[in-house]
């Protein structure tokens, strides 16, 4: 009965985030997100990603709290996030900013290989285990610093940050693959935009600013 009350839970996620995405859509350019990201959120359980104390409110289209000042981003903010990089299944991610390993779960039903770096270290260790325990064999882990990206995998056909750095941070701009795509929330606290950054054959980049939001700081090691 557990199991089926959340099946019913991400359900009523998924109607929630399609209904906020119609909301937004004069932000966003569109009415509809991609239906295999909907498809790949409805498919994963969100409840086994959160901490204990609020999986009564892992499906709420709401942020959550995860421990060290940090928060899951709420299900539609994900889903936008990675509608926008417009993934493709022989697509290789990197992923800044961990987390909890459920955006990377997510990540993994879309593409063919998902690198994630945490910079706190409890949190990546943790996340490790549990999309390990999850069967997602294609999402590499990592503790360290995400803003200097992941040299030795680059190039990379998408990039998602989630923390915001003030500026974005150039070594990530450079390991975007020509046509690659990244998104990354950007500003300082209260004055934050999403970001689509698009990089042409040419290594040419364009910046669109998508809509305001409220991200935690990336952490930058001094």
């Amino acid at each position: 009965m557990v199991e089926d009350s959340f099946a019913i839970q991400r359900e009523r996620m998924i109607e929630a985030v399609v209904a906020h995405a119609e909301h937004a859509a004069p932000h966003i350019g569109k009415v509809e997100l991609d239906s295999r990201v909907l498809a790949a959120m409805a498919a994963v359980e969100r409840h086994a990603f959160v901490p204990s104390d609020v999986r009564s409110y892992a499906y709420f289209d709401t942020p959550l709290p995860i421990g060290f000042e940090k928060t899951v981003s709420q299900p539609f903010i994900a889903a936008l996030m990675t509608d926008l990089l417009r993934l493709r299944p022989g697509d290789k991610v990197l992923e800044v900013g961990t987390g909890l390993g459920y955006h990377a779960a997510v990540l993994s039903r879309l593409v063919d290989a998902v690198f994630t770096i945490e910079i706190v270290e409890a949190l990546g260790e943790a996340a490790a285990a549990r999309l390990n325990r999850y069967c997602c064999n294609n999402v590499t882990t990592r503790i360290g610093d995400g803003a200097q990206g992941w040299p030795e995998a680059a190039p990379f056909d998408a990039i998602l940050v989630t923390a915001a750095p003030e500026l974005l941070p150039a070594a990530l701009i450079r390991q975007m693959k020509s046509g690659g795509r990244m998104v990354c929330p950007s500003g300082v606290a209260g004055a934050q935009q999403l970001m689509l950054l698009e990089k042409n054959a040419a290594g040419r980049l364009t910046v669109h600013e998508i809509l305001p939001v409220n991200f935690a700081a990336l952490e930058i090691p001094s």
